[in-house]
């Protein structure tokens, strides 16, 4: 026999010699083409490949070159990739193999080299001659479908056919093992009474030819053969017993050569049939047998009803050959039904009403059942399409606690000794479950223990009733993993409201509600807040007393009150949108949270009414020390007032002492200097004296400014215009200092009740002082905006700058008289005073913000 490696040689020396893209051998098993050897096709295309072969119409086309052992070609669609335009079909004699070669042509040079190669592979696959034995060391014997399948495919190799399937007797059936360009046939089982010709067949135990035209065509007994015109059923016989048949079909009619070698052939497979099938049953017989075992060591040891379902299952559907398997356990409470069955292989598992269920009156019966057929008997199975099945109740102390039902899309698929065994398997399994759920309710208390521990854990230490309520119900919801947990707590006025809600459904009840009450004066929730007793409902739709939420549809409930001795607090409802969602377990589980949280929720009541009055008593220490901060503040404003008013009477007698002496020096030094010629050498002693009179007259001004601020001119006014007019007399003050000015007007700033002048004085003096603390230049930012403030709306204009700044200690003393920080350079301390008498006599103030190095913002607040 060949490898795969010396395939693929040959596949890559002809595939160069004949210029294709690629290559691959390909068999039909199963009903379904593998491939054993390719060549230049990676694994993505290899894919591409195997969906294309899958395809009816390319299986048929394979399947007519296999038959008519002729080569055949045809274009790739576009939507395979296989890099080639079209693929070529070689099929190699005597076996289910074909080459097939993509490219994008093939001359008929290149054709033979492939044609060579097929021959090579048929000539190491030779038809033996002797009967076909199985043979028991490969495993073929164990396999029946697959062993079935290759003598399908020895009849489909002697003669030239377009379709065959061959079926094995059972009973009064003939199953179909095995089809050949017919898929549709597989597993088929055909009544043999019910069909004429295959009536004839087992009566005359001879071959049936039927041509279209005939009568009996129309009585064929599958459909999809029909487009051809020959139609022959040959017999599979041992001594006068039809062991099964096998259907071959095709556009001509075959010859008598050909009908011999079908008849010879027939008389070959049909002990190697019989070995077969006995060697099946016997298998299945033992596969049967081991089951009892199998249940001791796997389904024995699982840890609970899923696991044990589960298991219970796989061995069955081993054992069986099925996989139409539903195990159906009624709850303790006898209310509930547990249905368990397999979905596209994975366990589903819903709890029902038991009331009502069409298992219920099986229980109440409690006796073994086996039907044969259900066509027949008029029963309607669990699955659809079930032909026959097996009903066994599974009872624990002569009570019937489940029924497990087997069934088969084959007619008379379990016997006497099936129904026997599962009877003694049941009885195990249903002491087995029995124990198992015991088990799980014991646990399942002392887990909703441990949880409602957790539960408590994190809630045992608040003091407010409202967080207990919502931490409590997350939580409740998070660990017991229900779908909808609501605690509500009931007020002062008896009222109750949602205080905590969890759960993955929360968003979708909060919408429903949408301002709504949850509790109905009619319903579950309000029966239990009026009556403190809980209540479980297993079908909402089943229970009146249960009313639904619009957009929320629960389908169980749990509903239990908080309660301090007779006097209940709040309520928690649980809700899930399954029924039958609850058990026992869940109602003790919320009935002792509910207890413990009472306790809490009482302890938290009782500590907020003590914070209460802790609150109040700080309420009126704060509003003591407001009060007292303010009059503190207003001694402050009196003392500077003071202040400003002795300096102010101060200052106005020293400034008319002062004034006429420094006016008579003024003018007299103005007079001589006049007179004195340039190169006197006296002349800039008298200009010094002349400047420096004059800077001490200026002082004097300023001194008489500060004493007459209470003189005043208010109108109302836009404070943009007095920017804009200190701007234009200090622009080129500002631009010679070599600091950039910066313009920032709220264009909507309202007026407010200003003496212009006077704020123009401010405004200059802020600006004075922002140069001066900017010797090297800068940036100076001008602003107005209106700011809110104490609930009043305040004009607001400020003064920024990045110069020196003022160091936190003078900043608390800047605005007194006489108080400077320009040390020697001149300052006499008035001009912030000055402006702070004006801001503070227009009703506003004026606030510093400074920082050393960074620079100081003056913000003067007038009110609008």
């Amino acid at each position: 026999m060949q490898t795969e490696t010396s395939i693929e040689i040959q596949l890559k020396d002809a595939a160069q010699l004949s210029e294709a893209k690629w290559a691959v051998l390909a068999e039909r098993v199963g009903g379904a083409w593998i491939l054993h050897a390719s060549y230049h096709l990676s694994r993505p295309a290899q894919n591409e490949l195997m969906s294309l072969m899958a395809r009816s119409s390319i299986d048929a086309w394979l399947c007519g070159s296999l038959s008519g052992g002729y080569a055949r070609s045809s274009s790739i669609p576009l939507d395979i990739k296989l890099d080639a335009k079209r693929f070529f079909a070689f099929p190699i004699a005597g076996v289910s193999q074909v080459l097939l070669v993509g490219a994008d042509k093939q001359t008929v040079n290149a054709q033979r080299v492939w044609k060579l190669i097929a021959s090579l592979l048929s000539s190491k696959s030779v038809l033996p001659d002797q009967p076909f034995l199985p043979d028991l060391q490969s495993g073929l014997a164990s396999d029946l479908p697959l062993a079935v399948e290759k003598i399908l495919n020895t009849y489909v190799q002697s003669v030239n056919c377009q379709g065959a399937w061959i079926a094995i007797r059972r009973g009064e059936l003939l199953d179909i093992q095995a089809e050949w360009n017919d898929a549709s046939a597989q597993n088929i089982s055909l009544l043999i009474d019910s069909n004429p010709i295959l009536r004839r067949v087992n009566r005359s135990l001879a071959e049936v030819v039927i041509t279209r035209g005939q009568p009996n065509w129309d009585n064929l007994p599958h459909g999809a053969l029909k487009p051809n015109q020959i139609w022959i059923c040959l017999p599979l016989i041992i001594g006068q017993r039809l062991i099964g048949v096998v259907a071959i079909w095709r556009q001509k009619e075959f010859s008598r050569a050909e009908m011999g070698q079908l008849r010879e052939l027939s008389a070959r497979v049909s002990p190697s049939i019989e070995v077969l099938v006995t060697f099946s049953e016997m298998a299945a017989h033992l596969r049967r047998l081991g089951l009892l075992n199998d249940f001791v060591l796997t389904v024995s040891s699982a840890q609970n009803l899923d696991q044990i379902a589960r298991r219970m299952f796989g061995l069955l559907s081993r054992a069986f050959n099925t996989e139409l398997i539903a195990l159906f356990l009624r709850s303790g409470d006898g209310h509930i039904l547990r249905d368990y069955r397999m979905f596209e292989g994975k366990m589903n598992v819903i709890n029902v009403p038991l009331s009502g269920h069409s298992i219920d009156p099986v229980l109440k019966e409690g006796r073994v059942r086996r039907v044969e057929d259900t066509l027949k008997e008029g029963f309607v199975p669990i699955h659809k399409g079930a032909r026959s099945l097996l009903i066994v109740p599974l009872k624990y102390r002569g009570q019937a606690i489940g029924v497990l039902i087997i069934e088969n899309l084959r007619a008379e698929a379990f016997s006497q000794y099936d129904e026997h065994l599962m009877v003694v398997i049941t009885s195990h399994l249903a002491g087995l479950i029995e124990y198992t759920r015991l088990r799980e309710e014991a646990e399942g208390r002392a887990r909703s223990l441990g949880l409602i521990h957790e539960v408590v854990q994190q809630v045992i230490g608040l003091n407010d009733k409202k967080e207990v309520a919502f931490i409590s119900a997350d939580l409740v919801a998070r660990y017991f993993k229900y779908e909808l947990a609501v605690i509500l707590l009931k007020d002062d006025e008896g009222k109750f409201s949602i205080q905590g809600i969890g759960g993955t459904h929360t968003d979708v009840v909060q919408k429903a509600l949408a301002g709504g009450q949850f509790i109905r004066s009619e319903g579950v929730t309000g029966k239990v807040s009026q009556t403190g007793e809980s209540i479980l409902v297993n079908d909402a739709r089943q229970d009146k007393l249960h009313k639904p939420i619009k957009g929320w549809e629960a389908r169980s409930e749990i509903c239990v009150a908080l309660k301090d001795g007779e006097n209940i607090l709040g309520i928690i409802d649980v809700e899930s949108r399954e029924a039958n969602a609850f058990i026992g377990n869940d109602l003790i589980a919320m009935e002792s949270l509910a207890g413990i949280l009472a306790s809490v929720i009482s302890s938290a009541n009782q500590y907020q009414k003590l914070q209460e009055t802790i609150r109040q008593l700080r309420a009126i220490e704060i509003e003591l020390n407001a009060r007292m901060e303010a009059q503190r503040a207003a001694e402050n404003k009196l003392l500077q007032a003071a202040k400003l008013a002795a300096v102010g009477e101060m200052a106005a007698g020293i400034a008319h002492e002062l004034n006429n002496p420094l006016t008579t020096v003024i003018g007299f030094s103005e007079i001589v200097v006049g007179e004195l010629e340039q190169t006197s050498p006296h002349r800039e002693e008298l200009e010094m004296v002349l400047r420096e009179a004059r800077r001490a007259s200026g002082v004097v001004r300023r001194l008489l400014d500060f004493s007459r601020q209470g003189e005043r001119a208010r109108i109302r006014a836009n404070l943009n215009e007095v920017v804009n007019d200190v701007i234009a007399l200090t622009r080129h003050l500002i631009k010679t200092n070599g600091v950039r000015l910066h313009l920032e007007l709220d264009e909507q700033l309202a007026w407010a009740s200003i003496d212009p002048n006077q704020m123009k004085q401010v405004l200059l003096n802020l600006i004075h002082n922002a140069l001066q603390a900017m010797p090297v230049g800068g940036e100076m930012f001008v602003s107005t905006c209106v700011a809110a403030r104490d609930d009043h709306d305040w004009v607001v204009m400020s003064v920024k700058d990045n110069g020196l700044g003022i160091n936190p200690e003078d900043q608390e003393r800047v605005f007194e008289p006489f108080f400077t920080t320009k040390g020697d350079s001149g300052g006499t301390g008035l001009g912030l005073s000055v402006t702070y008498g004006i801001v503070t006599d227009h009703g506003g103030t004026i606030e510093i913000s400074s920082e050393p190095g960074k620079g100081s913002t003056f913000a003067v607040w007038l009110p609008i």
